[in-house]
């Protein structure tokens, strides 16, 4: 069988022994699958049905494409036509970024006095809300003096009152639990870090042009 010009893997695996240990976790493609048939689904995600190993090899080469095994377990297995090399770089990068807006993901750390007065409330919960905007964890802590640490119940309704006056910009992640003299609880952000920047960035942009319109519009318009 006549291999696909510059995508046939097993070729790669020839001239580098050492690397195949390496792809061990990647699926089979092209001339690797050895499996009779395969049900084949089109590079669009059509359902082209159940064609000889051939066959499907031979669709993916007049494509340009890969065969790729994609569910190696199903009876027969499925294969997809597509381009690896584009599927394995975009796959990568999803990786990457997942990896960079968590480890950018700062928790932050918002104390609270059970007997909280209301202006030093509101002032913390405008400093959390600030947090989440920018896609930053709130870790909320009740500090407890003395007997109110008998009182439990008073910190968690406290606790749950600021995650419902946070619910615009964050979900509780963790509950409301006792640790030490203290009760913590986390607040995860509605929006990632990169989400949050991007989300900032075309704000100052908008605000950019509606500043430069308002002074290059002409005398008397509205």
């Amino acid at each position: 069988m006549e291999s696909i010009p510059g995508r046939d893997a097993s070729r790669v695996a020839a001239a580098h022994p050492h690397e195949e240990e390496f792809r061990i976790s990647d699926p089979r493609i092209n001339e690797r699958i050895r499996v009779p048939e395969v049900r084949l689904v089109g590079p669009n995600g059509e359902q082209v049905g159940i064609v000889r190993l051939e066959v499907a090899l031979r669709l993916a080469q007049e494509a340009d494409l890969d065969l790729v095994e994609v569910a190696a377990n199903s009876k027969p297995p499925v294969a997809k036509i597509m381009d690896y090399g584009k599927f394995k770089y975009e796959a990568a990068q999803k990786a990457k970024e997942a990896r960079r807006n968590q480890a950018n993901t700062v928790l932050k750390e918002v104390r609270f006095r059970l007997k909280i007065e209301a202006h030093d409330y509101i002032t913390k919960l405008k400093r959390a809300e600030g947090f989440l905007k920018a896609g930053d964890k709130v870790k909320a802590m009740i500090l407890f003096r003395g007997r109110e640490q008998s009182r439990p119940e008073q910190g968690v309704r406290l606790l749950r009152k600021f995650a419902e006056d946070v619910a615009e910009y964050g979900t509780v992640e963790s509950n409301p639990t006792i640790d030490g003299r203290n009760m913590t609880m986390v607040i995860a952000p509605h929006k990632n870090k990169s989400e949050a920047k991007a989300e900032q960035n075309a704000q100052r942009a908008a605000n950019r042009e509606a500043a430069r319109s308002a002074r290059t519009a002409p005398d008397g318009s509205e």
